[in-house]
């Protein structure tokens, strides 16, 4: 993966108060070096298009920081319209009050002028910062955060391991989709050939996979001894496959060939990968995949995947849940993570629990309109402290807004049953995803 870079243009004309001027672009360019050491800077502020013309030569950035920091007309931002596919801030400094004096900086101008142009010359969207450095300081960290994930989808390989089951293809995504929206490399792969591999495995080389799995999941014991082995075959055939192929997402399909073909569940094979930063869907949904990496570079730690299956509008929560794939660390501290039986077809392991509490959630997913066209769901709320609700993982999530409303305009929006819910609040970070991946949001 080539080094992701951040390009800083701090832009303005010389008939304005330079030495205030100076003093901004050298506060400025020091607060980015602290959040992001390898920020690529000028010497100095660039003071002509021509100027800014001959440093972006050769430039090949993955953010560009646009800033004003005297008026600049719309020459200048025409120069970085070459970058279209780059995600761009438009960064304004605040006017100091001269007490009926002349405007030292007239920096807001400038950005209506950059504004205007990137605008008519279809750059797409971009983000916009108003405020001195140590205002913007946070908002700034926060796009650097989300402009790196953008970085990093550009370099995703993602895997659908098997085919969608009939009835599930709003899971089902194309490489083309994949390639074009999200910059992601979508892999695949045959379940038999997983299948194949565990099945090669020796007992000694199971041993590893045996003593971390007893580590992470209790109740073990219950399982019959042929279900474990091909617990333990299968995860360390999902592992060897995750690291051979460089997959950091996966999408895997589980019922019902996993049951019929193997005899054992892939459930908790899933829920070991998430635990290992593979984020890892079942029932085939590559979205559902992509929407938890999503997550879990935000959040840095697992995120639950599951379906919504109760409401309960006294309390204003809805309860997520699925057969047992959560990672066993959001599993609560007065159970652990327990070993369980599929709630259809009886034969384990699956994981059994329900999960800790929090008190910042946030509840979304990327998904399709009908028209072909991406889009994001994003809602908030916390994570209550709850038992587990039903056979599998479950988590109850009360909501920031009316329960009642959201079911009901989910299903009028035609919201697919797959979300995630991460742990802490990072809606700020996904609008401003939306933005820079162009998605519609639905909040």
């Amino acid at each position: 993966m080539e080094h992701y870079s951040v390009l800083y243009l701090p832009v303005g004309v010389a008939t304005f108060d330079m030495q205030y001027a100076q003093q901004l672009f050298e506060e400025s360019r020091t607060m980015l070096l602290e959040l992001y050491k390898d920020v690529i800077c000028p010497p100095e502020i660039l003071l002509s298009p021509k100027a800014l013309s001959v440093f972006l030569q050769d430039k090949r950035p993955n953010l560009i920081i646009l800033q004003n920091v005297t008026f600049a007309n719309a020459a200048y931002a025409a120069e970085v319209i070459g970058h279209k596919d780059v995600p761009l801030v438009l960064w304004t400094l605040r006017e100091p009050i001269s007490g009926g004096g002349r405007l030292r900086l007239n920096s807001l101008t400038g950005a209506f002028s950059a504004a205007n142009r990137l605008y008519i010359g279809w750059f797409g969207r971009f983000e916009y910062v108003y405020g001195n450095p140590k205002e913007v300081r946070a908002q700034l960290k926060t796009l650097l955060r989300v402009s790196k994930l953008c970085y990093q989808l550009k370099h995703l390989r993602l895997a659908q391991i098997g085919y969608t089951p009939a009835g599930f293809g709003f899971g089902r995504a194309s490489d083309e989709d994949m390639l074009q929206h999200f910059g992601v490399h979508l892999e695949s792969i045959e379940i038999r050939q997983l299948i194949a591999h565990a099945n090669a495995y020796s007992p000694a080389e199971l041993e590893e996979e045996r003593v971390r799995v007893h580590k992470a999941i209790c109740g073990l014991e219950r399982i019959p001894k042929e279900n474990m082995d091909g617990f333990l075959r299968l995860l360390k055939a999902y592992t060897d496959y995750v690291h051979a192929e460089n997959i950091g997402a996966l999408a895997s399909r589980c019922w019902p060939d996993y049951f019929t073909d193997y005899g054992t569940p892939v459930c908790a094979v899933l829920g070991m990968l998430n635990d290992d930063g593979i984020a890892a869907s079942c029932e085939a949904d590559a979205y559902g995949a992509l929407s938890m990496y999503v997550g879990m570079q935000l959040n840095e730690m697992p995120v639950f995947f599951g379906d919504p299956v109760s409401v309960d509008e006294v309390q204003n929560t809805m309860t997520f849940w699925h057969c047992g794939t959560a990672a066993c660390s959001l599993s609560r501290e007065d159970t652990g993570a327990c070993a369980g039986l599929h709630c259809n077809r009886g034969i384990g392991p699956t994981l059994d629990f329900g999960c800790k509490p929090a008190p910042n959630a946030t509840v979304f997913r990327i998904g399709r309109k009908a028209d072909g066209h991406f889009r994001m769901y994003v809602q908030k709320g916390e994570i209550l402290d709850a038992p587990k609700q039903f056979v599998g993982t479950s988590i109850v999530v009360k909501l920031e807004q009316s329960v009642r409303d959201i079911l009901e305009q989910s299903i009028y929006a035609g919201w697919e049953p797959h979300f995630v819910v991460a742990y802490g609040d990072i809606s700020e970070e996904l609008r401003i995803l939306s933005q820079m991946q162009q998605l519609e949001l639905s909040c």
